[in-house]
């Protein structure tokens, strides 16, 4: 799982510059994707390892940062697309980067539940 979170990462740093040229590169905050890249990219690094219980306890962090990047920007994106319902969307590139980091770190997160369950069971 240690590389699976270094893809992840990299993909949101991709995606954070992506929206950041995008924008004209003057909206510091569409970096917010690369930013939550570069912490799992650590936490990639550091469950990079044969010692199991330095693994699980960094995957498991790197997990509950996913979860953050599912819950936060999935709220704001999902509260703004409600909101367009009501009118014009106010800032729609910042809605898509948002949502688009929320599948990305949902798939990440139902990826890493999945394998913490196999682990479990291979180990019962």
């Amino acid at each position: 799982m240690a590389k699976f979170t270094l893809i992840t990462a990299l993909v949101l740093i991709i995606l954070g510059v992506a929206f950041f040229v995008a924008t004209g590169s003057h909206a510091p905050t569409a970096l917010i994707p690369a930013y939550f890249g570069i912490v799992l990219g650590i936490l990639g690094l550091m469950a990079n390892t044969q010692d199991n219980k330095r693994r699980m306890i960094f995957m498991h962090i790197a997990v509950t940062i996913g979860l953050l990047g599912v819950i936060f920007p999935g709220y704001r994106a999902a509260s703004a697309f409600i909101a367009s319902n009501h009118g014009a969307m106010v800032r729609p590139l910042a809605v898509k980067e948002e949502f688009a980091m929320a599948v990305i770190c949902l798939i990440f997160v139902l990826m890493c539940v999945r394998s913490f369950i196999a682990a479990r069971r291979a180990r019962a």
